[in-house]
């Protein structure tokens, strides 16, 4: 799948790639071609969401600014971009698969929620059962929607892609054209 992506990897390819399971184990086992790639995305989006939870428990305490921190946190997702290509490109293709799949679109919107509820604990300095639901969605998802758009820049195109320091910039003049939250 790593090779070929989801929609291109036959019955044979995932035959050849074990050492020779029989396609009829694949059917006993999994059903069908699709579920057995859904299990092995579902595998490959655990993988990559352990490592991003990593990436981004690694910036907290480090003697930095927030500000420093949060730039350097972006530096480094960003930089994994290109060292776990096909795990992001395989989040990518389970989220245009899940429209198919109702056990995949299940899966991944509870990866999603805790996603959100675990960068909002990340970026508040708090574990995660400290979070409530109103930080997970704002702090939580405007995160998640950096980290997709952020994904789908680099992937598209690396050298245009923006920046930690592009990231921080990009936010600090958002806050000016929103101004202070109501009260």
């Amino acid at each position: 799948m790593e090779e070929k992506g989801w929609a291109r990897t036959t019955i044979r390819d995932i035959t050849a790639a074990s050492g020779g399971v029989s396609m009829a184990a694949i059917g006993y086992h999994f059903g069908s071609r699709e579920a057995l790639l859904n299990a092995a995305l579902i595998e490959a989006i655990d993988e990559w969401g352990t490592h991003t939870g990593r990436t981004l428990a690694a910036f907290e305490g480090d003697g930095a600014t927030p500000a420093e921190r949060y730039e350097a946190m972006w530096d480094r997702v960003i930089e994994s971009f290109g060292t776990h290509r096909a795990l992001w490109l395989a989040s990518i293709e389970a989220l245009a698969q899940a429209e198919h799949s109702a056990d995949l679109r299940r899966y991944l919107a509870g990866g999603q929620a805790e996603g959100r509820r675990g960068l909002a604990a990340i970026l508040s300095g708090v574990d995660e059962d400290a979070v409530d639901d109103a930080a997970a969605r704002t702090l939580g998802g405007v995160q998640m929607a950096l980290l997709g758009g952020l994904m789908t820049q680099w992937l598209t195109d690396p050298d245009q892609a923006p920046t930690g320091a592009d990231v921080v910039a990009g936010l600090r003049a958002l806050a000016r054209i929103v101004g202070p939250g109501r009260s």
